[in-house]
């Protein structure tokens, strides 16, 4: 069974910072891609762009704050979910909202699960490992 990438789409430098290092705690032997806004997180699924010579492989998640530059994470669930070739990528929105507008909108366009970040940080070391393991090791994919 291939490895597959997860993909990180989050702005905030802090938390890209404590999500990598709790899933290197983790030890996946998943590799981990880091883009820090919506536009970037589309170019790099269509490997467009700077991300032309990506192999267009799907990741095996991806993980998404909604509060972002330029396109927010709403936005590019959508866009995800309207492309014929990314609508079965799971995606996982990783965010600080709590707003039941933003969590009713989420699930009405198809997310797979959204987690508010937690604020203490042994809880948020524990959700993101929980949530590596499960999307990246324990979740079975349709064949894209």
């Amino acid at each position: 069974m291939k490895i597959s990438t997860i993909l990180l789409v989050e702005d905030n430098p802090n938390d890209v910072e404590l999500i990598l290092s709790s899933l290197k705690e983790f030890r996946l032997a998943n590799s981990i891609d880091v883009v820090y806004d919506g536009v970037e997180a589309m170019e790099y699924l269509r490997s467009e762009g700077k991300f032309k010579k990506r192999k267009p492989e799907h990741p095996s998640v991806v993980f998404l704050d909604i509060k972002m530059p330029k396109m927010d994470g709403i936005e590019v669930l959508e866009a995800i979910r309207k492309d014929q070739n990314l609508k079965f990528i799971p995606v996982v929105m990783l965010t600080s909202s709590r707003e039941d507008q933003d969590l009713l909108k989420c699930y009405s366009l198809g997310m797979n699960a959204y987690v508010v970040k937690p604020v203490d940080f042994d809880q948020f070391t524990e959700a993101i490992k929980t949530l590596g393991f499960f999307w990246a090791v324990l979740n079975v994919r349709p064949p894209m």
